[in-house]
């Protein structure tokens, strides 16, 4: 197996990137896409434990739109071979004070293009 091919890396960062920037702009449209529609999705959040893409999506749907602007760092992405990768980064949000959030995501390439199909947020002092 081949870890990290430059071309696979591109992709999953190209869609790291449209997953952020959905995120921190509330499109709940373009998240709900970029996570697999399978009931075995999971999604740990801070506050919640989501099993399925039916719950994921109704989380994003009745979040709040306030807030959610954040500064990644010590982002990594690896893949392993052409069809599984995972990202994991830390970030920042001002409106969180004295934390440092942690996010992993595992990734798979399905017929529609890379998914998220398990995540995991955490926050942690900093």
């Amino acid at each position: 197996m081949e870890i990290n091919r430059p071309e696979v890396v591109a992709e999953v960062e190209a869609a790291f990137a449209r997953y952020e920037t959905a995120l921190t702009t509330n499109d709940v449209a373009t998240l709900g896409a970029l996570f697999w529609r399978s009931p075995h999705t999971v999604r740990y959040g801070i506050g919640e434990n989501l099993y399925g893409a039916e719950q994921i999506a109704a989380f994003r749907a009745a979040r709040s739109p306030v807030g959610l602007a954040k500064r990644l760092s010590r982002t990594v992405i690896t893949t392993f071979g052409g069809d599984f990768a995972t990202a994991s980064t830390l970030f920042e949000r001002d409106t969180v004070s004295g934390k440092i959030g942690r996010q992993m995501q595992t990734c798979a390439r399905t017929p529609d293009g890379w998914r998220v199909v398990a995540a995991h947020v955490s926050l942690i002092d900093a």
